[in-house]
């Protein structure tokens, strides 16, 4: 049976009007509220009967006003080759010793995942569970392992937190779209890319930023401890960002008029538009990023396993019906998997 650990962070959103339902208007008597079309400030003061306060935990980043040089991409310093996989053992009877054994005589995979991220790993209103492509794949990893793929205990990771947890083995893996750079490949070990998505631009319907070169001046929403920030403040310098500790929170903070648009990756974005029909996402990619899962650096023999399941599921179809299952309408048919690398 699938374990939950205690949420680290609230449920996600599901819909505009569930975001909003939580904004109290408090009116004293012959008080009269009316609408005001100028975004909410970056610091709220009280101004009339009520204030929207920024989401919790959120920074506020002046603009930089110059260019951040750009990082190596990950194919320059091979961070997108990971380890081969050798012949998959039969679930349910894993080689002695190393991660494998210990997993197997826990009877769980521990999973690091999100629980706020439409499409890739939310909680279903109806029943509660975890449900998304970033859950999916993590229950093909842990059929692979048992034979069984409820085998599996979530813990709820914010993005800033991804790393600590695999560096101090309180997860065995994480699947978190996370992207596959240099610098994160020095402190942990990645699979094969299992998930290519784009960086792009939210917005309000009607707004009129087009692309990157309209942020001169704006608010733009972004997560802290990724790299789609580091995207926004090297594609527009003149930006200012509103950094926030959950995907969710870009969300609010877009409907609350606190910023101009969000930035991260399309897969997210579309997560967005599905619960807010008023946004919609705009421009050119930013940014190609690689999706891969993230292991402890010292467990090879996970790493191998790991890449063991996504060239199976690359090659008997289960990749493209998760796909097609939850991205192939908002992002659009692809013709297949991200191909394997492998540096061995």
């Amino acid at each position: 049976m699938t374990r939950m650990t205690l949420p680290t962070q609230s449920a996600g959103p599901r819909t505009r009007l569930g975001i909003l339902v939580g904004v109290a208007i408090i009116a004293t008597a012959g008080a009269v509220l009316t609408a005001c079309a100028a975004p909410d400030p970056l610091t709220p003061t009280a101004t009339g009967l009520y204030t929207r306060p920024m989401s919790g935990g959120a920074q506020i980043i002046a603009p930089l006003g110059t260019a951040p040089p750009e990082p190596p991409s990950p194919e320059s310093c091979g961070a997108l080759a990971s380890l081969r996989p050798g012949p998959p053992p039969a679930p349910g009877q894993m080689p002695p010793g190393g991660s494998l054994a210990e997993i197997a005589a826990r009877g769980r995979l521990i999973v690091g995942i999100d629980q706020n991220t439409n499409l890739l790993s939310f909680r279903d209103p109806d029943t509660g569970t975890l449900q998304g492509f970033d859950v999916d794949i993590a229950r093909e990893i842990t059929r692979d392992i048992f034979g069984d793929p409820e085998k599996l205990e979530f813990r709820l990771l914010t993005s800033a937190g991804r790393f600590t947890a695999l560096e101090n083995n309180d997860v065995d893996v994480v699947v978190h779209s996370t992207s596959i750079t240099c610098d994160r490949a020095q402190r942990v070990g990645f699979s094969t890319e299992y998930l290519r998505t784009y960086q792009r631009l939210l917005v309000p319907k009607g707004s009129d930023i087009t692309g990157p070169a309209d942020l001169a001046g704006k608010r733009v929403c972004s997560f802290i401890a990724t790299t789609s920030l580091a995207t926004v403040q090297r594609v527009a310098p003149q930006a200012t960002i509103v950094a926030v500790p959950d995907w969710d929170d870009c969300l609010v903070t877009l409907q609350k008029a606190q910023a101009d648009a969000a930035s991260t990756s399309d897969s997210l974005l579309a997560g967005f538009t599905a619960q807010d029909p008023e946004l919609q996402i705009v421009g050119p990619p930013l940014e190609t990023e690689h999706a891969g899962i993230g292991v402890n650096k010292d467990r090879s023999d996970l790493v191998r396993f790991v890449n063991g399941t996504l060239d199976r599921i690359r090659a008997d179809g289960t990749w493209m019906r998760i796909y097609d299952r939850w991205l192939a309408t908002p992002l659009g048919p692809v013709s297949g998997p991200p191909p394997a690398i492998y540096r061995d």
